[in-house]
């Protein structure tokens, strides 16, 4: 049932309407818009905070996969001259093919979205990139508002329980802020688990990897079982005294964990391997049998 003024929610789409003003405010100030800015907007849903940021920003381009939402939007704001709505699945949807005779919603340089739980790896990817293709037109900030437990996993810290192969995965391409939590009754209907904004600011680290996709291999083979040291998830790739050695010359406890060191280690260890490999072909036979792989990917037990 829906109550008078309220629009059905679709299980199929994961639809949640956010409904805290607090919660909406802390989104458009995460996102710091500008009349410089044009900004994407992932979901627009009934259009609470299209409403807010319409007025902030030189252009907002809105994609809505439902139609019904989408007859919405239009007859709301179909008139505002910086406002264009793309239907369709932003999955599949190649946004700036779309734009052809838009010149001035072209270049999106901001992006706002309150994603759906059930896609946000392949969402993020899309915005983001991966380690071995990152995308080559970034983004200057992504605001997104996520499930709180893949949020806690983005911007951990090395030595927590939540650091994992999506964190070193995200935090190679992009500096990652938690921004608030949003708790599950500040949406309608209310979803099982809490929320939170995150911000990305996609950049280079300041430690690159010299062979991107060794790294994302090397990540996954390094989480595949949480609880082991690298020494033995990576036996596989290279003698446990070989790496013992390297780890010892890179300041890394050769007691460690994935979880426990940072991103630059990671791609200092990579680095490091990828030397070695040269004369140890293990983990480039690894590399030959692996598939493509997502930010979202994981095999840690």
């Amino acid at each position: 049932m829906k109550g008078k003024g309220e629009v059905r929610t679709r299980r199929s789409l994961a639809q949640h309407w956010l409904k805290s003003e607090s919660a909406l405010d802390n989104i458009v100030r995460a996102a710091e818009c500008s009349k410089e800015d044009r900004v994407l907007e992932i979901g627009p849903g009934t259009g609470v905070l299209t409403r807010r940021i319409l007025p902030l920003v030189q252009a907002l381009i809105s994609v809505e996969i439902d139609r019904d939402l989408c007859k919405m939007l239009v007859k709301e704001f179909g008139k505002r001259e910086n406002f264009l709505l793309l239907q369709g699945d932003f999955l599949e949807l190649d946004v700036e093919s779309q734009l052809g005779n838009f010149e001035k919603f072209q270049n999106q340089n901001k992006v706002v979205a309150n994603i759906p739980y059930n896609i946000t790896g392949p969402i993020i990817e899309k915005l983001l990139g991966t380690i071995a293709n990152p995308n080559v037109r970034p983004y200057e900030s992504i605001v997104l508002l996520i499930q709180k437990e893949v949020a806690e996993r983005i911007v951990a810290k090395p030595g927590s329980r939540t650091f994992g192969a999506l964190t070193v995965r995200v935090q190679y391409l992009a500096k990652c802020e938690y921004i608030c939590t949003v708790p599950a009754s500040a949406f309608h209907p209310a979803p099982k688990v809490d929320s939170a904004v995150v911000r990305l600011i996609p950049r280079q680290l300041e430690k690159q990897a010299n062979d991107p996709k060794y790294l994302e291999t090397l990540v996954k083979l390094g989480f595949s079982a949480k609880r082991k040291m690298l020494r033995n998830n990576l036996q596989s790739v290279i003698e446990r005294d070989e790496l013992t050695a390297i780890l010892e010359r890179l300041n890394i406890n050769p007691q460690a964990r994935g979880e426990d060191i940072s991103v630059v280690q990671w791609v200092e260890l990579s680095n490091e391997l990828k030397e070695k490999a040269k004369h140890n072909n293990n983990l480039e036979d690894e590399l030959k049998d692996s598939d493509e792989i997502g930010i979202l990917d994981e095999d840690e037990d």
